[in-house]
């Protein structure tokens, strides 16, 4: 088994509640995000076990629209894992520089979002946490990022092997769904539709459909108000949307039904394939290799 210490860290890419993420190169010179967990966190039995069971989860997800789990430890003194670093703007920033997308190319969005969530139920886990920064435009297509932090979508809501009840998934306001707000009941894959609508409802119009601000105001219109959706194509795409959107996680498209719905109304050529999506990616890709060397040389 590949150690941590054979991967070589470059810089810090962020911290968290849970840990800290790294810019690397694992030992064969592939360019790595390493997710370390902090060492209080580890020490607990029961976060130990979920986590053991969600990182076995994420190393079996497989599909061209989410980044690979490609190594890692969850006995190690220090859990950690190593995935793919996926290069490009995120999804609202590609959105914000290039313009709205068209409906075609908005359905071609959706059914890339659906299908990285296919790839990823099909494991048992949610996403949990799915948002603009966690959806890169990469030159393969847009690329789901962070699942190996999602929560076990099991029966009940219970950690696999322990008997215990599972950490909520963590959320993000204007994406959360009303359930992982109010826990009125688990928090599945309905919730993960519910975060592509908010999503899919940013890049048909450039707002979020529950609004700007602060948290408790946003989280106020999720609960209580219904989605912003005046700009959106047409109307069967704000009926698409309004279901997706429903405040009751029974309401909502299945994702398989989200997939079908996208997939019959895509652009036969992919947005991110057009010049200028292509053009905003070999930017990313230059500041990254600019940063390694820079880096690697100090």
């Amino acid at each position: 088994m590949v150690r941590l210490a054979e991967y070589r860290l470059v810089s810090q890419l962020g911290d968290s509640g849970t840990g800290t993420a790294h810019l690397a190169r694992s030992p064969a010179g592939q360019v790595v995000v390493v997710k370390t967990v902090r060492e209080p966190l580890a020490a607990e039995p029961l976060f130990r076990a979920r986590y053991r069971w969600e990182t076995e989860a994420a190393r079996a997800v497989r599909g061209p629209f989410t980044a690979a789990v490609l190594d890692a430890d969850p006995e190690a003194a220090v859990p950690w894992l190593a995935a793919e670093f996926c290069v490009g703007p995120s999804l609202s920033e590609a959105v914000a520089a290039l313009g709205l997308p068209d409906p075609g190319a908005l359905a071609a969005i959706g059914a890339s979002l659906a299908g990285a969530l296919t790839s990823i139920h099909a494991t048992g886990l949610v996403h949990g946490d799915l948002k603009p920064a966690n959806v890169v435009v990469t030159p393969a297509g847009p690329k789901v990022i962070d699942f190996g932090l999602a929560k076990a979508a099991m029966p009940g809501g219970g950690t696999p092997g322990t008997g215990e009840p599972a950490a909520e998934p963590v959320g993000s306001p204007g994406f959360m769904a009303p359930e992982q707000i109010t826990h009125a009941v688990p928090a599945g894959a309905p919730a993960d539709v519910f975060a592509l609508g908010a999503l899919l409802g940013l890049c048909a119009t450039g707002r979020n459909p529950h609004g700007a601000g602060n948290a408790p105001h946003v989280i106020h219109r999720t609960l209580h108000e219904p989605p912003d959706l005046v700009g959106v194509p047409d109307q069967e795409w704000e009926a698409f949307l309004a279901r997706c959107l429903a405040k009751s996680p029974y309401a909502r498209p299945t994702v398989p039904e989200v997939l079908a719905w996208c997939v019959a109304r895509a652009t036969p050529y992919p947005w991110w394939e057009q010049e200028e999506v292509a053009a905003l990616i070999h930017v990313h890709e230059e500041s990254l290799a600019e940063r390694l060397s820079a880096q690697e040389q100090d």
